[in-house]
């Protein structure tokens, strides 16, 4: 799948999950002379404004970029200047109970993706879930998208960084039968998928 299939599904999924998301496509930012473009950055209300800043991954960006370690860098990148540019900054909010922001990396449910980030899954189960900008809390996901074939509002993800690391049994028991990324899975050598290759470095 293109990057644009991918952040087209997103988008019908905000409009179909939530009450009036505010949705923009290739968000730009600008901070500090860093300037970058984040693919969906979506405001929700909780009622208290949270936002979703998302960067998404199909098989032309893995290919394109020269390791897991560029993809990480400009994650890394989003979530340290998106926020400090002064059109999207975050304010603290007394008695909030969840992130002020969370900052998403996706990867299409490929074979090629799903090779990629089992050969360098353990720099992206290095991405630490929490955070904070300033004095707002924040959440960080790396992982798969799920349920591209149904209903927009089914659409999830399935974590790379969180209790299940990759290939664990307990990851594997989460994929969802049927669906791509479980396609994906059978089509990449199970050592690859439950061990890795070894490399675990950028290419």
């Amino acid at each position: 799948m293109r990057e644009n299939d991918l952040a087209a599904r997103i988008v019908d999924h905000y409009e179909a999950a939530h009450d009036d998301p505010e949705i923009r496509l290739e968000e730009p930012y600008d901070a500090e002379g860093r300037r970058g473009v984040v693919d969906v950055h979506v405001r929700l209300r909780t009622p208290e404004p949270v936002d979703h800043a998302i960067e998404l991954k199909s098989d032309a960006a893995v290919r394109r970029a020269t390791g897991a370690n560029e993809v990480l860098r400009q994650y890394r990148r989003m979530e340290r200047y998106f926020h400090a540019d002064e059109a999207h900054r975050l304010r603290p909010k007394l008695g909030r109970s969840g992130p002020g922001a969370c900052y998403l990396l996706f990867f299409a449910p490929t074979p090629t993706c799903v090779h990629h980030v089992a050969t360098h899954r353990t720099l992206y189960a290095s991405v630490e879930p929490t955070g904070s900008v300033g004095d707002v809390p924040t959440a960080r996901t790396v992982g798969f998208l799920t349920g591209l074939d149904g209903d927009p509002a089914d659409l999830g993800y399935l974590s790379v960084n969180g209790e299940a690391s990759f290939g664990s049994p307990a990851f594997l028991a989460s994929v969802p039968e049927g669906s791509r990324l479980a396609e994906s899975l059978r089509a990449v050598d199970d050592d690859v998928v439950a061990f890795g290759d070894g490399s675990d470095t950028d290419d």
